[in-house]
């Protein structure tokens, strides 16, 4: 059973507590109501202070003019000074805490000032005027003081929890784009993976059923680079699954930079082990096997790449080798060369178009192109492909080494 703590949508605590104030003020106007001057009329007008400081915490600045203007009226009547005064004080105490803008408080202060000054002038006592005024002064000077710090605390938390808040909601907002992009990043392996497996498995498929009975043994081969390549692409399926399948995000890495991480910043784990430039030639014999004629060329030094950008220039690789045995067809000649540049590491991969059209020709999803230019936009590079005027196809892939800016490359 759930108690409702709040009264018209305020703390009950609160709603007490000022129902408590309201009342001692009251308790105070009805106490002189035979002794004090005015009598029953100071009485009401002690009252109607009180019934207005009901509102004190909602509407602190209508309370505070409404009790401004009551003091007046007791100053023009002549009463002087009043026990029931005291909601005088709790009125600038509640403006100056609650008000929206700390000027309301600062002109209440104000007001509070003149009223000290009428009120000294209507007290009778044995000291001097302005011995009176400087008392009164010290103890509305007190009451707005004090206002000011609590306000000054309130405020101080309140920022504290805005602030809190919002580093809460940027957290969610970098949690979702992260997760938004290892999902991007996923789905463009899966793409590379099962798009380069298939393809291949696809071809060899084709050649064993032809060649079966014409020649065995080609096609026992076939066979067998189908059932390689099933493995390797089943393997790296089994990898990204872990990925998906991890309960928590991976622990810090030991620093900054160690291999196989591809932000630079921590240690590969062995289940997470990602194809790198050196592992091109293996690459390049599964396509081989498949049916290109590639030659590889390497043309400068090449320097160490980050494990990211590694892993960019192998799939662009993959996937140019891939679109170029589905398209151009066993038999084509491909040229595979990798020019290392001091600024950059430019990719190229040519085919003629003229390999042996398969039978049956994949169809394609349209994101190898995408992939690519998401997977090189990553590294500020610039990517072209399109047809050649002698024939075939050209890939082109120009990333920026990190210290330099990226610069874009003229279609060939």
């Amino acid at each position: 059973m759930t108690v409702n703590r709040s009264v018209l949508g305020r703390p009950l605590r609160s709603v007490a507590f000022d129902v408590l104030v309201s009342g001692v003020v009251v308790l105070f106007a009805v106490a002189g109501v035979v002794a004090q001057p005015g009598g029953a009329k100071a009485t009401l007008v002690g009252c109607a202070m009180a019934v207005a400081l009901l509102f004190r915490r909602t509407h602190p600045s209508a309370v505070a003019a409404t009790v401004a203007v009551l003091a007046l009226v007791q100053v023009v009547a002549g009463w002087g000074p009043l026990a029931f005064d005291i909601g005088v004080l709790i009125a600038l105490y509640s403006v100056v805490k609650y008000a929206d803008r700390l000027r309301d408080g600062v002109l209440a202060g104000v007001v509070a000032g003149v009223g000290v000054l009428l009120a000294a002038s209507q007290t009778v006592s044995n000291l001097a005027w302005w011995a009176t005024a400087v008392y009164f002064g010290l103890v509305t000077g007190g009451v707005w003081l004090a206002a000011l710090n609590v306000r000054t605390r309130r405020l101080y938390v309140l920022t504290l929890e805005e602030r809190a808040a919002t580093l809460e909601r940027e957290r969610e907002a970098e949690a979702r784009a992260a997760v938004a992009g290892e999902r991007a990043r996923i789905a463009r392996e899966l793409h590379d993976v099962v798009a380069h497996s298939m393809a291949v498995m696809i071809v060899q498929a084709d050649g064993a059923r032809y060649l079966l009975d014409r020649d065995p043994q080609t096609a026992k081969a076939a066979v067998k680079v189908v059932a390689d390549t099933g493995r390797q692409a089943l393997e790296e399926m089994r990898r990204l699954v872990d990925v998906l399948r991890e309960p928590s995000p991976p622990e810090p890495a030991a620093g900054p930079g160690a291999a196989g991480d591809p932000d630079g910043g921590g240690v590969a784990e062995p289940e997470r082990r990602r194809p790198a430039v050196a592992e091109l030639p293996a690459l390049l014999d599964r396509f081989r096997d498949a049916g290109l004629r590639v030659r590889h060329t390497v043309r400068g030094e090449p320097p160490a790449l980050p494990p990211g950008l590694d892993l960019t220039v192998y799939r662009v690789v993959q996937e140019a080798l891939t679109n170029a045995l589905k398209h151009a067809g066993v038999g084509a000649d491909v040229t595979v060369t990798l020019d290392h540049d001091p600024d950059a590491v430019v990719v190229r991969v040519v085919d003629d178009g003229r390999g042996r059209p398969p039978v049956a020709p994949a169809p394609s999803g349209g994101h190898g192109l995408v992939g690519m230019r998401e997977r090189v936009g990553v590294y500020d590079g610039s990517l072209t492909a399109g047809p050649r005027p002698a024939g075939g196809w050209q890939v082109e892939a120009r990333l920026p080494l990190p210290s330099t800016p990226g610069t874009e490359v003229i279609a060939a």
